[in-house]
């Protein structure tokens, strides 16, 4: 898949609700074949400026374009309506027809359309192969389980071959394990067909895992814009480092530049000295590193940054094990594979890099 041309562009986008600003000020971009995330907490605005982009709200200010042409402009009070934007939806709630069958969910927006008997038969097959479907075209929507009908609300979203498709938290409803699947499903077909696509959730852990890039959203305003690494690896600031993954927040200050690149030194509230690294030009007035969980090192020496420990609780999550851990620093959360486990009451070293000491904008 090869990110190209602008499909969708968002400049300063304003929706209120009375009094309320549900949406203020929002811009971003999305390339072709492209598939980026909203991501963020509920009532940060990601679900209204996806309904915005579709023709479903009409915001207050700025402008949307999708493919080059202007689908809403405040200032021109153009608004291009839903059904001639050349997008398709995919809902939380499946919007599943439960009287029809397979195929007939899948054709409807192809008979709406008007094409042929031949052309529908032949898309809906295709889109029902892609979707591991065709076998059951003929069953009732109504005898299908969670996540065969959202197969099919997929299918049908695809099935006219929409300039953008926009997904709304569409696998919030399915079980934890079906829901893995479906990620993995989506981005294969995502790829495969080279869908341009905007993708709302609050789970970070999809949206790390489905997405080209990710806009991370709070009180209506964006916080980053990055791709799923930069996200993680380089959080902006406290939110970002807080709601996506999990993150040991230090409070302390600046002291001075290194003489490695964005290098620097910050010292802690108890004193401790801990070599970080700043992606921002320094301003000054940061208060703050981020250390993830899973970037540190437990009884293993390092040059910088290391420190001694006491291991207070340990938990076990099955794919990893949680240590709550005793340090100069407070306690420290540290995330590690469940092997060579450590007991609680244990003395432990604690180490982690310069590049996992982030520099958190104030």
């Amino acid at each position: 898949m090869s990110a190209g041309a602008l499909c969708i562009e968002l400049r300063d986008l304003v929706i209120r609700y009375g009094e309320v600003v549900a949406v203020n000020g929002v811009s971003f971009e999305v390339n072709r074949g492209e598939h980026v995330t909203l991501l963020g907490p509920s009532g940060c605005g990601k679900t209204t400026t996806l309904r915005a982009i579709a023709g479903l709200e009409q915001p207050g200010a700025g402008t949307i374009s999708i493919d080059g042409q202007v689908m809403y402009d405040a200032v021109r009070r153009h608004n291009v309506p839903t059904e001639q934007r050349g997008v398709s939806m995919v809902f939380q709630s499946y919007a599943v027809w439960p009287h029809m069958t397979v195929l007939g969910n899948v054709a409807y927006g192809l008979k709406v359309r008007k094409q042929s008997g031949a052309d529908i038969r032949a898309k809906v097959e295709r889109v029902l192969d892609l979707v591991q479907m065709r076998h059951l075209a003929d069953r009732p929507a109504s005898k299908l389980s969670g996540g065969q009908q959202q197969r099919v609300a997929l299918a049908r979203a695809i099935a006219f071959s929409p300039t953008v498709v926009l997904f709304d938290e569409p696998l919030s409803n399915l079980d934890a394990k079906l829901r893995a699947e479906m990620r993995l499903e989506l981005r294969e077909l995502q790829r495969q067909l080279g869908i341009t696509s905007v993708y709302v959730t609050h789970d970070q852990e999809e949206a790390l895992a489905i997405s080209d890039r990710v806009i991370v959203m709070n009180v209506g305003a964006i916080e980053q814009i990055g791709t799923p690494e930069q996200i993680y690896n380089r959080p902006r600031n406290r939110f970002v480092a807080d709601f996506v993954g999990s993150a040991n927040l230090i409070r302390g200050r600046v002291r001075e530049p290194l003489a490695a690149p964005k290098t620097l030194a910050f010292v802690a509230e108890g004193g401790h000295v801990l070599q970080a690294t700043a992606a921002h030009v320094l301003r000054g007035n940061e208060t703050e590193v981020a250390v993830r969980t899973a970037y540190i090192e437990l009884g293993k020496a390092n040059n910088v940054n290391q420190m001694p420990g006491t291991v207070r609780r340990r938990m076990f999550h099955g794919d990893f094990v949680q240590y709550v851990v005793d340090c100069p620093l407070g306690q420290m959360i540290v995330r590690h594979p469940p092997t060579n486990l450590v007991a609680e009451g244990d003395g432990v070293n604690l180490s982690f890099s310069p590049e996992h000491c982030v520099l958190l904008e104030d």
